[in-house]
């Protein structure tokens, strides 16, 4: 007999200001959006950071045609559920590493924004089971770990630190959605649907993925039902939670 879940957590949702930092343009709406209108819907200020273009993401397009093309999508996407700041830090997509560099970028978008908390997609090896992560989504949500640590302290990267730009270390929580380790989650049953239609704004990415009679509100379904039954809502999005504190 299979393993019974185990329940999640409601996470702390006494903060005000977010910052998402995923490695492409739809990742945000594969996993949380519908959190993020959650959120949006209770007056915080939630900021999307994009690492790369997703310019990689289309088998039919150039690059500088993706590019575009993407970045549009991924702003009027975050409109959909109250976003309106959209960073683009230009990485190239599909090969991004771990490491100081990737880091130094991070801490500065963290130092910039000072959120209370950092969200950022599953960076586990696998979504659970056979499914196999994406090398990018693994390296960004590393590096936001550490460069959350990183933007606290003034001797790490310390060249950042001119025109008023200050260490910031009010981090509380990195949340990593859709990950097979989660511990809590948020309920999205009154937002579902902006997620939805938020991932619905991707079209031409969708489209390009060449999915035979795909639905973003079957998918999406499929992960929000099983993940509010471990809450005790309708649905839900789970998230890894990770205290920045000392001694956490």
């Amino acid at each position: 007999m299979a393993d019974t879940p185990s329940p999640l957590q409601p996470l702390d949702e006494d903060w005000q200001r977010a910052l998402c930092i995923v490695a492409h343009p739809d990742d945000m709406e594969f996993g949380a959006a519908a959190a993020v209108a959650r959120w949006t819907g209770q007056g915080k200020t939630v900021v999307y950071c994009m690492v790369t273009s997703g310019e990689a993401g289309i088998d039919g397009l150039s690059p500088d045609e993706c590019r575009s093309v993407r970045e549009a999508e991924q702003v009027a996407s975050a409109q959909v559920v109250g976003v309106d700041v959209v960073e683009f830090l230009g990485l190239p997509d599909g090969v991004l590493e771990y490491g100081v560099p990737l880091r130094r970028e991070l801490a500065g978008v963290v130092r910039r924004h000072r959120p209370e908390i950092v969200v950022t997609g599953n960076f586990r090896d696998t979504w659970g089971g056979r499914n196999l992560n994406q090398a990018d989504h693994i390296a960004v949500g590393r590096a936001v770990v550490d460069a959350v640590r990183d933007a606290g302290n003034r001797w790490v990267f310390n060249e950042q630190l001119v025109d008023g730009l200050e260490p910031w270390g009010g981090v509380r929580e990195v949340w990593a959605f859709g990950s097979p380790d989660s511990t809590h989650a948020v309920d999205t049953t009154a937002t579902f649907d902006a997620g939805v239609e938020s991932l619905k704004a991707h079209a031409a990415y969708i489209d390009g993925l060449g999915w035979e009679n795909w639905d973003p509100r079957e998918f999406l379904e499929g992960m929000a039902r099983g993940t509010g039954t471990r809450l005790g809502v309708a649905f839900a999005a789970p998230f890894e939670v990770f205290p920045m504190g000392w001694g956490d």
